[in-house]
């Protein structure tokens, strides 16, 4: 899908030029892959806040062979 967009040239070549990267294709491809892995990290340490543990729980006690 071709797209046209405005973005900050300087942007783009500090991007490739970090990245190493040969196009603008590239480093774009690569910024937005990183944008969604750190988007999906965060509604994961989020879901963290919200399980309840048991503080009683020994889970070395499971792990004993019988």
């Amino acid at each position: 899908m071709a797209t046209n967009l405005a973005i900050d040239d300087w942007l783009i070549e500090e991007a490739k030029n970090l990245g190493k990267h040969r196009t603008k294709k590239g480093a774009v491809t690569e910024a937005l892959q990183e944008y969604i892995q750190r988007r999906k990290q965060t509604e994961i340490f989020n879901v963290f806040n919200t399980i309840e543990y048991d503080e009683d729980y020994d889970y070395k006690k499971q792990r004993a062979v019988k």
